[in-house]
Parts: C-alpha cells; structure tokens; sequence
C-alpha cells in the first residue's frame, strides 16, 4: 500500500485442495477448546481486536454479487466453505452496514443476529472440531466505506462510475461476510454481475463474461490463498488490456479512460518490473498480473490488491515497483498480526530504492543518507516501525521508511549476496504462508551466520533517532 498521499510517503471445490489448511490452528487459537463453545469475536490482534474471528478457517469463498451503479445498491449471495477447528456451537463472522436476508449451514437455516461488525451465527447443531461445513449468507443494502483510524477511507468507496474498492486494512467487510484478519487466507471465485458498459475487476484470473439484458457478468478466480483485505471487485468504466508476458503470467489491465495517457507508459513497464522482481525476489508467486487503475482523487492511495494492484489514478514508476513488490511481501508472505506491518511496507520501500539503483537513478545508500540526515526531532523517528501501535500509525512515515532503513542496515551487515540470498528464502519458505519478524531475524542470522537481534531491535524497536553503523 501506499500511504495517503497527507502523509510523507503514502498506501469451489477444485480450488480447495490449493489452499493450505495449516494456519486453522493460528486462528482458533484465540476461541476456547471446550465442545460447544462459541467461536471468538476476533482473531486475536491488539490492534484491530474485533478483525476476523476465532474457532474456523475458511478454506474458499464463492461471493456472487450484483451491483447497481446508479443506485448504488448491491446484492450479494456468499458461500464460504469451512473448517471448524474446535467444538462450534456458534461462530461470528465480519460484515458491516448491509442487511442480512437468510443464513444457512449444510444447507439448514440458521439463526443470526447483528452484533456491531459481528453476524453472529448459531447452527441448528454444534459443529465438530475438524469438521468441513459449508455457510451461505445473503444479503443487500448500499455498502459504504469504513474510516481507518489514519482518517482514510477503506472498503466499498463509491465513485462516479462505479466503485473503488480496497480493504487495508479492515474494509473487506463493508462487502462480503468474512473471516477478515490476514492470518486467515482462502481461494476465491468472485461473480459480478453490472450494467451493460461497466466492467468489474477482481484479482486472480477472469474465467469469463457475458452481457444480456443490459448487464455484463464476470467471473474472476484467485487459486491461491489471499487474505480478505487483498480482495476487491472495482468496478468502472475500463479500457481493458489483456496478453501473456514471456514468462507465461497473464496480465489483465483495466484503466479509467480518463487515467489511460498518463498511466500507458508506466503500465508498459510492468513485465519488465515483474521480471526484474522476480530475480531479485524468486519467481512471481502468482499465475496472474496486472493492474486497475480508476480515476479516483478522493481517495489518496494505492493498494496491492492480489496480482492486481489497484490505483486511484495512473501511477508513477516507484508506485508501481511498490505495490508489485507486495505480491511477494504481503500478498505471498502475509502477516499474523498487525504490529508487523513494516514485513509489508518496509520491503515494499526498499524495493524502490533497489529499482532506482538499478536503473539510473540514486543509489539506496544515498536515498538512506537523505534520510538519515533529518534532525532527531524529524517525524521519520516518531516511533519504532516494528510496533507502531495501533491508530493511525501503522501507515505512517516510519513503517515505510525506517522499514526500508532496517533492511538497508542489514544487507550493510551481512554483504549483497547474503542480502538477497535472505530475501529469496524467506519468500521461498513462507509462500502462500505467513511470516513474523522474529522468524525474519532468525532467518537471517542462520544464512549470514551473525548474531543481528542488536541491529534489528536497534532498528526496528528502538525509540528515537538510532545511532547508525
């Protein structure tokens, strides 16, 4: 993600059996283990403590949803296929402001009720642990936006043509029930159905469309396993671009006409930064690409939607590098918990500085020594990165670019082939999984064979300005 730009830097069946079940334990471990009890109202993250929920993994969703651009009204039908990781006698799931007709389980209706950003479900039977069931949830209404404790929108935001939609880092729920904390991650087939002229974009792979009766249909399939806010369905009027790069990733490009001059030369870019990315970082994690560029001013930022990053107008060459560096750092390697944003934004960062090194541009030690130079009462040492606390700190100055200061001092520690030899394998070890800082740091002594928790606690927990190597 790129930070607001008022900020410094600115933010079915045959799928499941790709969706790694491992983290079901991560996410019931926060609801109680006695049969029958309920499943937690969040997963666990001081940060955002009522995000995602205990007691369940949802291994896919299969969201059908029609969307009305002049009303802006939305029916939606999900169907989310789950596992139970302990005795449920009731579980909760993420969804805020729309109206809920009907919910069943294994096909029986259900009782629910509303509870804040909680649709709390309780079976007609406890659901055994271990056990693989199946939830439906309807539901309508005009989704709107949430506000972020860094007073940015996040979720469903309307726009004159349709709807921009980004979910860092809570906003998934504005437009799907889900399980939305990223430490739970699931495939999905996304279904939109709108009028005649629009097209709705969704990450992964467009699998089809049809128009009739004045409406288009799309069906979009992400295989591998993403996390609720990664999700989006933007919807608008697109010139719509589509081929297949020499490394066999397919690339769907939507962009507002109104963005289309300023944002070709840079999108053209992209195999080649794909390319670049994926030597430094190891192969392209995903088996699609692309981008979603709409023209809207009154967001303020772009996010690193899974293989589709998503733009409120036609972004620069840095932005770009960014947002794709995150389907490596963030979208592949995701996060258990908040506090460790700057695994996101701080790789992100530094992949910026690497891009200019790399190409004419200035070289990351003097991008770090620009940086540095900022007086002790600069607000780029306001806070540690590695617990930025929550608020709105989490997309802020520091995250970023102290995020990128700490990697900058580590491959200054342990030499250019260690560096990227460290960042090739935590990418190759955490693929489709998560990551903490605590597994980084080890990962990184045991290949550099150096003892590193003084730089990294110095770096990234330290208060104030750090006295630099």
């Amino acid at each position: 993600m790129t930070p607001p730009r008022r900020q410094h830097l600115r933010r079915r069946t045959a799928v499941l059996a790709t969706v790694p079940v491992a983290l079901a334990a991560l996410v019931g471990a926060a609801g109680a283990t006695a049969p029958g009890s309920a499943g937690t109202s969040g997963a666990g993250d001081p940060y955002f403590p009522l995000s995602g929920n205990g007691g369940y993994h949802v291994r896919h969703y299969d969201l059908t949803l029609r969307y009305d651009t002049s009303s802006r009204h939305l029916d939606g039908r999900a169907v989310l296929t789950v596992r139970a990781t302990q005795h449920l006698s009731r579980f909760d799931l993420d969804l805020k402001g729309l109206k809920v007709t009907g919910v069943t389980v294994d096909g029986t209706s259900s009782a629910f009720r509303r509870d804040g950003q909680e649709l709390v479900v309780t079976p007609r039977r406890t659901l055994r642990a271990g056990r693989d069931f199946r939830v439906t949830v309807s539901y309508e209404g005009t989704p709107k936006p949430v506000t972020d404790p860094d007073g940015s929108a996040d979720g469903w935001i309307p726009t004159d043509d349709g709807a921009f939609v980004a979910g860092e880092p809570q906003g998934a729920m504005t437009w799907f029930p889900a399980n939305s904390h990223p430490k739970d991650k699931a495939s999905y087939d996304i279904t939109v159905t709108v009028p005649q002229g629009r097209t709705a974009v969704a990450g992964g792979t467009l699998l089809g469309q049809r128009t009739e009766h004045g409406r288009t249909t799309f069906r979009w399939r992400e295989s591998r396993p993403m996390a609720a806010y990664l999700a989006t369905v933007t919807i608008g009027t697109f010139k719509v671009e589509q081929y297949t790069t020499h490394d066999g990733i397919r690339v769907y490009n939507a962009v507002d006409p109104r963005e289309a001059s300023a944002a070709a030369p840079v999108l053209r870019k992209l195999p080649s930064v794909l390319a670049w990315e994926s030597k430094l970082f190891g192969p392209y994690p995903f088996r699609s690409a692309g981008s979603i560029v709409d023209h809207a001013p009154g967001v303020g930022y772009a996010l690193e939607t899974q293989t589709r990053p998503l733009y409120d107008s036609a972004p620069d060459i840095s932005t770009l590098v960014h947002e794709n560096a995150h389907q490596w750092f963030g979208d592949s390697v995701s996060l258990t918990a908040w506090k460790d944003i700057w695994l996101n934004e701080g790789f992100a960062t530094y992949a910026e500085w690497l891009y200019a090194e790399q190409h004419g541009g200035d070289s990351a030690q003097k991008t770090f020594d620009a940086l540095y130079a900022r007086p002790a009462s600069d607000h780029l040492w306001a806070f540690p990165p590695g617990d930025p606390g929550s608020g709105g700190n989490i997309f802020d100055t520091p995250v970023y670019a102290r995020g990128a200061m700490t990697l900058h001092e580590l491959r200054k520690a342990v030499g250019d082939r260690d560096f990227f030899r460290i960042l090739r394998a935590w990418t190759a070890g955490h693929r489709d999984g998560h990551g903490t800082t605590a597994q980084f740091t080890r990962l990184a002594e045991r290949i550099s064979g150096k003892r590193l928790d003084g730089l990294f606690h110095t770096w990234l927990f330290g208060k104030g300005k750090p006295n630099s190597a």
